[in-house]
């Protein structure tokens, strides 16, 4: 094997829960009595923390009402809890993967309360063996969420992976030594993916599974 460490992105790589978000994100804001970001910039934050990316997508809202804009979007996104699931092909891919002997991990801008609501909803429960969230580490593209993973189960970053499918994502794992792949389908368009040097950029979970079963 090339890569002993696997580490995914959550929402945008593995969940598709990218529309929701951005619309969760705009419905907050407009709470809140802020200026509602486009698609586009409620779509750049994703993979952020969550507090990180509200204040970037709502340049306008004052600080003191971080506390209640957060709230907002939890409220909006627990009322669509139900509405979100894993991409086709994603439980058998991480099957195959862990019959190989990969150790896999998710590395994400979710709190660990939200990663841990998502992982008991599909039943992902024991498919990963180990994970960061933001509120835990530090926010992408900061390398901790990487570098204590790594630590943990005592892998160079020359064999570890990073998948995601943002510009922070393929940031952090170049920021961390690691290699990375994209995937197109989620939440940044991939034409500016090429300058953070992915091993590969994949166009749907079957390119992905393709390509880690036979580069990984």
């Amino acid at each position: 094997m090339n890569f002993d460490l696997i580490a995914f992105d959550w929402d945008g790589t593995l969940f598709d829960s990218t529309k929701i978000i951005v619309r969760c994100i705009q419905a907050a804001v407009r709470d809140v009595g802020g200026t509602v970001p486009t698609d586009e910039a409620a779509g750049y934050v994703i993979g952020l923390g969550l507090m990180q990316a509200l204040a970037h997508a709502a340049p306008d809202v004052p600080q003191d009402k971080y506390p209640e804009l957060g709230a907002r979007y939890r409220h909006h996104y627990m009322g669509h809890i139900n509405d979100i699931s894993l991409f086709e092909g994603v439980l058998p891919m991480l099957a195959e993967l862990k019959g190989r002997g990969h150790l896999l991990a998710v590395a994400t801008g979710k709190s660990r309360h939200g990663l841990n609501e998502a992982l008991h909803a599909v039943e992902l429960r024991g498919r990963f063996d180990g994970s960061r969230t933001a509120d835990e580490t530090a926010g992408k593209p900061h390398p901790r969420m990487l570098n204590e993973l790594m630590e943990e189960f005592q892998v160079t970053p020359q064999r570890t992976l990073m998948i995601g499918d943002t510009t922070h994502d393929l940031q952090m794992a170049l920021n961390a030594g690691c290699a990375s792949v994209g995937v197109s389908y989620g939440a940044h368009e991939s034409a500016a993916f090429s300058a953070l040097k992915p091993r590969c950029i994949a166009h749907s979970v079957q390119e992905l599974r393709d390509w880690l079963l036979q580069n990984a």
